[in-house]
């Protein structure tokens, strides 16, 4: 018998073999944490910017 027919076919994803897998719920999960982070803080940056340029002191 030859080396080739004793492995398996090396085309096939075994797992085990040290290839990354895919996990398309914690992409989603990332993206939504990354998108709120950057709403929240741009909001925050607008809340400070406004305040030191006056907009929320009343007129006396």
């Amino acid at each position: 018998m030859s080396e080739v027919d004793e492995e398996p076919d090396a085309a096939e994803d075994r797992p085990g073999d040290g290839t990354p897998r895919k996990r398309p719920g914690l992409v989603v999960l990332a993206v939504v944490v990354a998108a709120l982070l950057v709403c929240c803080c741009s909001a925050v940056l607008g809340l400070i910017i406004s305040w030191s340029a006056g907009l929320f002191h009343t007129s006396a």
